[in-house]
Parts: C-alpha cells; sequence; structure tokens
C-alpha cells in the first residue's frame, strides 16, 4: 500500500503531492520540495537531491538506507536519490507536480467523445496519451522517460 504525502515546497509558493511506495520509507525522508521558484537559490547536493527537470527532492539518504535494508533486504550501497526516486519509493504521485489539473481541460474534452462516439474516444485517447509521453519525454521530466 502506498503511503501519499502532501508538502509545499521550501519557499512556500507550490503544494506537491508524493508517494512513498508499499509504506517502505516514511515521511521523514524527505527533507525538503524546491520547486522551479526555489531550487534556483539551492547549492545542488548530488549525494541527497534529485533533480527533476526544474524540481528538487532533497531526501534523508541514511534515513532510506535504514528503512530500505531493514524492510526489504536493499544494500545501502546501492540506495542513491536517482534510486529512491526512479524505483518510485519517493516520487511525485503525477508524472511531474500538477500533473493532474494541467491536463484536466484537456482529458474532459476527450472524455466527452465517449457518450458520443465509443470508438473516437478509444482512438482519441490513446493518441493524446502516446503524444503526452512523447511530449513529458522530451521535456526531460524522469518519470516520463519509464513510459
Amino acid at each position: 500500500m502506498c503511503l501519499e504525502i502532501n508538502m509545499k515546497c521550501s519557499c512556500g509558493s507550490e503544494d506537491v503531492t508524493l508517494n512513498l511506495r508499499d509504506g517502505i520509507l516514511t515521511p521523514e525522508v524527505i527533507i525538503k520540495v524546491y520547486c522551479p521558484k526555489c531550487s534556483k537559490e539551492v547549492n545542488f547536493d548530488s549525494e541527497t537531491m534529485i533533480r527533476d527537470k526544474d524540481w528538487i527532492i532533497e531526501y534523508d539518504i541514511e534515513i532510506a538506507k535504514f528503512f530500505l535494508a531493514s524492510k526489504i533486504g536493499i544494500s545501502p550501497h546501492i540506495v542513491t536519490p536517482e534510486f529512491i526516486f526512479d524505483e518510485g519509493y519517493a516520487t511525485w504521485k503525477e508524472t511531474y507536480p500538477g500533473e493532474l489539473k494541467e491536463i484536466a481541460g484537456e482529458k474532459a474534452k476527450i472524455i466527452k467523445l465517449l457518450e458520443e462516439d465509443p470508438k473516437a474516444y478509444f482512438q482519441a485517447i490513446k493518441e493524446w496519451a502516446i503524444a503526452r509521453a512523447n511530449k513529458l519525454k522530451a521535456e526531460g521530466w524522469r518519470k516520463a522517460q519509464k513510459m
């Protein structure tokens, strides 16, 4: 069961939702989140931070290593910010922060087709999803790279 946590970025201007996969890590593993605005002021530390486009998540690596080793036997030597994020142990709920709000209008237009023409709906949603995944990959979002 995933644990979902809500946080404000360091400057307080953005809200984000993060998922902690299978409840292995606790919320304390995430020290801070930096939005594109406040990340400009951060002295980036690759030992404790992951950059996803203009966003940064700062992890408490020691806590992460402890829980990943003690709960599921992962060697502390492979626990990095990239591992934590890319394997979903502490990552965005969405592909990127704010995605669900951003795409609501786009999806609503396509969903209207479902009642009118289900076949057209399935074609439109498929084309939209493929185009969106390609766009997010090109923009450099980490989670999109696995799509």
